[in-house]
């Protein structure tokens, strides 16, 4: 038991920093600015006849025939009304040398095509080959080509270095992951997700491209009567070969392409970089820092860096040759999270830089503490006793944050915690770091044949605050395999190991740590059908235990970063109403009727764009109703509009 000064003193150590420099005096500096941006439009060519509309953003003011690398971003996220995001986006590069190309996915946007079937198929990355060869062939190019973007684009980036194409040179991948099943939106931990991208996606594909918005024969045959990708995915929920068609886990060695990757601590796709680091054998570099989905020079929260500089240096090196002494500074870089106050609203996070060699980090050490039957967590197990639980199928709203991702800014955790079982610390005689993928391994059981477990990590302030850390869920008929469930036999215990999600944390002195375990966080989770009764066991031969990735004291550099460079605008283009700060459906209210034991959770968001050609709003609002005695009965529904005017 954690009890006093001396039992916490064997968990706690001071992290100290220092700044060295991280590249030789001999390194170059990266491309400096000395051009101008121009756009240009161009059609790709592909060998069924179809076309792919690119945007192409190129250097003006150079000398007659100059060549250029050429970077790709690979999207299905309509180019003509994103031209104002990307000329802000990519003028960084531009200016400095670089064309970059903004292409249409296959039936999205401007492009040709019948819609893709989901999210990377293979055509959709047969495609991409194309385009990167046409790329490489053009007179503005000089046959080398990086790839980059932001989740589909950070994913297509991983996926296309996975095929290895000829001018394929190096890519830079933000948030993005190696694990389709688990990682991304559709079974987040192996449990079905409904997401506001789901739904809106399908929306957004069905519209014909702008600014002619062509209603034809060929647009009702490729689009509008296209399967909604939402319900093919649903029907997925096992892991397997529908999944790992494109999944990195299974083949990192299938990457000889130089990878950057860059993650933050309040994305749901930060698990991959440490993965990533680790297993591919090809140049790897990395980041995470204190963001949500978000480039890192416009994230939020604070603080925020210029990103591009160190994709510049990256590129700088691959695709021109270019000792930029990137490859002679340490491989990670890591923003070391100090408390803060619970969310949802989060502008800053307190903190620090630190360079690692990598990943896995040789001077952390695990350390375990383990639940006590007064509901305490103590370096050692306690004598065997038995905890029950009943569930309550719609606990868990502020488990999962406004937008319901894990590492989204979550509210105080005591209202969730309220109905799971928890077990605190002592206070911290002094701060404690953590970073890694905290574990709890727990021994337990249900009374019924399907039940999810969800572990929370959790740092107690001394005024009660309770701020989530980390956390993760685990769908009781995985307990052996993703690929191949079974159901659970009630009332007979098993072993259930929760890899929580990555994390980065220093406890400060003076607060508890939490561990709190339940069976639901609805509405970011579907409930299982069942009421249920389930327990946790205590002690024994296999005691119930959270495992701890400490981080001893050393004297570690640190990396200084570019403050983000001020970005132009492009006439024409203007938000009207910049909606939600993540961009997506966010919970704006929560109804309980405690007679009936039913709540209903609702997610909105609208915005608003006024284009050279009309407007366009958009307004959505996702309804999550459940009962405490009825969770087979759990619905969801979203409603989502987008309305274009013409003058």
């Amino acid at each position: 038991m954690l009890s006093g000064p001396r039992s916490v003193a064997a968990l706690c150590f001071v992290g100290i920093f220092v700044v060295w420099p991280g590249s030789p005096a001999v390194a170059a500096e990266p491309s400096a600015p000395a051009y101008g941006i121009g756009l240009e439009e161009a059609w790709i060519p592909l060998p069924d006849g179809v076309r792919l509309a690119a945007d192409l953003f190129v250097p003006t003011g150079g000398a007659a025939g100059e060549r250029f690398p050429v970077l790709l971003e690979y999207l299905p996220y309509r180019k003509a009304e994103s031209r104002a995001r990307n000329h802000a986006l990519y003028s960084y590069f531009v200016r400095r040398g670089y064309v970059v190309a903004r292409v249409d996915i296959r039936g999205t946007g401007n492009s040709e095509g019948r819609l893709i079937a989901y999210e990377y198929t293979d055509r959709e990355q047969e495609d991409g080959e194309v385009v990167i060869d046409w790329l490489a062939k053009q007179p503005f190019s000089t046959g080398k080509i990086g790839m980059f973007g932001i989740s589909w684009g950070g994913f297509n980036a991983i996926h296309l270095a996975m095929r290895n194409p000829p001018a394929l040179a190096a890519i830079v991948a933000v948030d993005a992951t190696d694990d389709l099943y688990q990682d991304d939106v559709h079974f987040i931990d192996g449990i079905l997700h409904v997401d506001s991208w789901e739904m809106s996606q399908d929306l957004d594909n069905a519209r014909p491209g702008a600014p002619d918005y062509r209603i034809d024969e060929a647009y009702f045959r490729d689009r509008f009567d296209s399967r909604p990708w939402m319900l093919t995915y649903k029907r997925q929920q096992r892991d397997g070969p529908f999944w790992d068609r494109t999944a990195l886990k299974a083949r990192y060695d299938s990457i000889r392409v130089p990878t950057f990757v860059i993650g933050g601590w309040y994305d749901g796709y930060r698990d991959s970089v440490p993965r990533m680091l680790e297993h591919l054998k090809a140049p790897i570099k990395a980041i995470v820092g204190p963001w949500s989905h978000s480039f890192p020079h416009d994230a939020n929260p604070q603080p925020r860096i210029e990103w591009r500089r160190e994709a510049l240096r990256w590129f700088d090196h691959w695709l021109q040759g270019r000792d930029t002494g990137i490859l002679d500074e340490p491989r990670f870089a890591v923003f070391v999270r100090r408390w803060h106050p619970p969310g949802p609203v989060l502008e800053r996070v307190e903190g620090e830089w630190r360079w690692e060699e990598g990943w896995p980090i040789e001077r952390i050490r695990e350390r375990t503490l383990y639940p006590q039957p007064d509901h305490l967590l103590a370096g050692e197990a306690s004598a065997a006793d038995t905890h029950r639980l009943r569930s309550v199928p719609t606990a868990g709203a502020e488990a999962g944050g406004p937008v319901m991702w894990w590492g989204d800014a979550a509210h105080d955790q005591r209202p969730t915690d309220a109905m799971s079982l928890v077990y605190d610390s002592a206070p911290l005689a002094q701060e404690l770091e953590i970073l890694g993928f905290p574990r709890a391994l727990l021994q337990v059981s249900a009374d019924a044949p399907l039940a999810h477990w969800f572990a929370r990590l959790s740092d107690v302030a001394p005024d009660g605050t309770v701020t989530q850390v980390a956390g993760a869920g685990r769908n009781g008929a995985h307990r052996a395999s993703a690929t191949e469930p079974k159901a659970l036999e009630p009332g007979q215990p098993f072993s259930l190991d929760i890899e929580m999600h990555f994390t980065s944390w220093v406890f400060p002195k003076g607060h508890r740590i939490r561990l709190a375990i339940n069976n639901a966080q609805w509405p970011m989770f579907w409930p299982t059908p069942y009421p249920m009764i389930t327990t946790l066991e205590l002690g024994g031969d296999l005691p119930t235990r959270l495992v701890l990735p400490v981080v001893p004291e050393a004297l570690r550099p640190a990396p200084v970063f570019d403050p983000p460079e001020p970005d132009p605008e492009l006439a024409g283009f203007e938000s009207l109403d910049a909606g939600s700060v993540s961009g997506y459906g966010e919970i704006s209210s929560i109804e309980r009727n405690p007679q009936r034991g039913t709540t209903k959770v609702v997610a909105t968001n609208a915005g608003g764009s006024r284009y050279p050609w009309g407007s366009e709003r958009t307004e959505e609002r996702i309804t999550h109703e459940a009962s405490d005695a009825h969770p087979e009965a759990t619905s969801v529904r979203g409603e989502h509009r987008t309305t274009v005017e013409l003058p």
